[in-house]
Formats: C-alpha cells, sequence, structure tokens
C-alpha cells in the first residue's frame, strides 16, 4: 500500500458509550431521603411482621399484676394500665393501621383511577358525572367524612378502610384525570388511533403506562395518609375496635396516664411517626426518580 494511502487512513474511534439510564425505582433509594425513608419503612414492616406471625407477647393478654411496669427486660416497651405487653401492642397497631391503610388505598386507587381515566379520555357526559361526584366529595374536610361515613357504619377494620377508601378516591380520580387529558393529544396516541387500534386498546397500551410514575408517588403518599386518618378514628373512638390494638387508641388511652407512665405514649406515637415519614419520605424519593425534570432517570 502507498503512502498516499496510508495518509488517508482513519484510525477507528471508539464508539461513544451510550448514557447508563438508571431504573426509577434504583433512583429513588439512591437519594438520601429514599434511603431514610426505605431504612424506617423496613423496621415499620419487620415490627408489623413480628405480630403477624405471633413472634411478640399476646397484645390483648391482661396481668394486673404488671401494670405500669416500666421499659426493661421482660417487656421492652413497658406495660399499659392492664399489664398488657406495649412491645406487642405497638406491633399489632402497626400491623393493623398498614392492613387498613392498604386495603382503603388499593380500593381508592382502583375506582379513582379507572372514573379518572375514563373522565378524561372519553370527557363529555362520563367527565361530567365524575366531575359532580369528586366535587361533592371534595366539598367535605376529609377527616369530617370519614368520621361520618366510619360512624355510620358497623364499627370495624373493614368499615375504617372503607371509609377512608371513599375519601381518598376522588384523589386519585384527580390525579388520573390530568395527565390523559395531555396524553390523549399525544402524537403516538393519535397516530394509534388511526392506524385503526381501538381506543380501549390504545388506553392500554399507551395511555396508562405514561402515568404510572404519578400513579406511584401517589399511592406512596396516600398510604402515610391513610395511616394518620386510621390513628385519628381510633383516637376518636371510631377506628379498629378493640381488642384489637390501634396506635390511635393507645395514644388516647395514654393521655391521662402520661405523668406516670410516658411510655404508654412514646412508643406508639414514635411508631406513628416514623410509619409516616418514612412513606413520605418514600414518596419524595419516587416523585424525584420518575420526574425526568429531576434528573433521576439519567
Amino acid at each position: 500500500m502507498s503512502a498516499a494511502a496510508d495518509m488517508h487512513e482513519v484510525p477507528d474511534l471508539p464508539e461513544a458509550a451510550a448514557p447508563r439510564r438508571t431504573h426509577p425505582w434504583a433512583a429513588a433509594f439512591r437519594t438520601p431521603a429514599g434511603i431514610v425513608g426505605l431504612v424506617l419503612m423496613v423496621a415499620v414492616v419487620v415490627l408489623a411482621l413480628l405480630a403477624a406471625l405471633g413472634l411478640t407477647h399476646d397484645p390483648a393478654q391482661q396481668n394486673v399484676r404488671e401494670s405500669l411496669q416500666g421499659p426493661g427486660g421482660a417487656h421492652w416497651f413497658g406495660t399499659d394500665q392492664f399489664g398488657r405487653d406495649t412491645f406487642a401492642r405497638v406491633c399489632s397497631g402497626l400491623a393493623n393501621s398498614l392492613r387498613v391503610a392498604l386495603v382503603s388505598v388499593a380500593a381508592a386507587a382502583v375506582v379513582g383511577v379507572v372514573l379518572g381515566v375514563l373522565a378524561g379520555y372519553y370527557q363529555g357526559v362520563v367527565d361530567r358525572v365524575v366531575g359532580v361526584i369528586t366535587n361533592v366529595l371534595f366539598a367535605f374536610p376529609s377527616l369530617l367524612l370519614a368520621l361520618a361515613l366510619a360512624a355510620t357504619l358497623k364499627r370495624s377494620w373493614v368499615t375504617v378502610a372503607l371509609s377512608i377508601a371513599i375519601v381518598y378516591m376522588p384523589i386519585f380520580a384527580r390525579v388520573a384525570r390530568g395527565p390523559v387529558l395531555t396524553l390523549r393529544q399525544a402524537d403516538y396516541v393519535l397516530a394509534s388511533t388511526a392506524i385503526g387500534r381501538s381506543r380501549l386498546s390504545t388506553l392500554f397500551e399507551h395511555v396508562l403506562p405514561n402515568m404510572r410514575g404519578i400513579l406511584v408517588v401517589q399511592v406512596t403518599l396516600s398510604l402515610s395518609w391513610a395511616i394518620l386518618t386510621e390513628a385519628s378514628l381510633s383516637f376518636l373512638g371510631f377506628g379498629t375496635p378493640p381488642p384489637a390494638a390501634s396506635l390511635g387508641g393507645m395514644v388516647y388511652d395514654a393521655q391521662s396516664l402520661v405523668s406516670v407512665a410516658p411510655w404508654m405514649l412514646l412508643f406508639p406515637g414514635a411508631a406513628l411517626m416514623v410509619a409516616v415519614v418514612g412513606l413520605n419520605l418514600v414518596g419524595d424519593g419516587l416523585r424525584a426518580a420518575f420526574d425526568p425534570r429531576a434528573g433521576g432517570r439519567r
């Protein structure tokens, strides 16, 4: 090969490495808020599992001889006025709170998202009917509406979950409707309809997957609100009925004894705070990770 030809040879250049994209779930738990929230929620779930698996004392077992004992080796969180183990009751209360929160938010999310998607995608009469329903429910303060519903129905954890689900359903409807109004005008959605796909098929294939991020964040935040609402209802006497343990009910019982047995208020209050703060931090981490403007996908 001639020297002239050698002069025109261009050395092979390494291909530019494609930027690696981090999955939103992984990115959420790489932020300080996400890490702290994850640690707190793992602790909450472990305590709830201890109660669910029967690895603690019986939370309803009374022993008057051991009433109002301080924290120690036999009773890590002390005992209440009836001699019941506070640690066992905190674990059981967390388990009950998580159960109510999961059931209520799942029901609210399913019904609310369906109504919101139908209202935003089909509009017309469906949108007006859904708008009236959500506006009526939004007219009442959430806790007051949940209290009225819980007081009307037979007292049980199922009715508490149902009351909370009704209160939070319009939130999911509003959250789902907004993105659908934007997505239904997107080019790929219009193209899917133009090539002959049904509106229902387009909805499931192109609209709903693009709402995943905002719905995941809303579910996470709603779980913390549901836990607080359940505790508030129990504090007011309309939550999970005894002898089942409830964090709100434990806080209420501790009011008159806080000067002689402060642990009765400290530990259930701390457990409630950890659960709510943990879920809020996880929600903040997910919100940042699913938001492209925040760089969560880079």
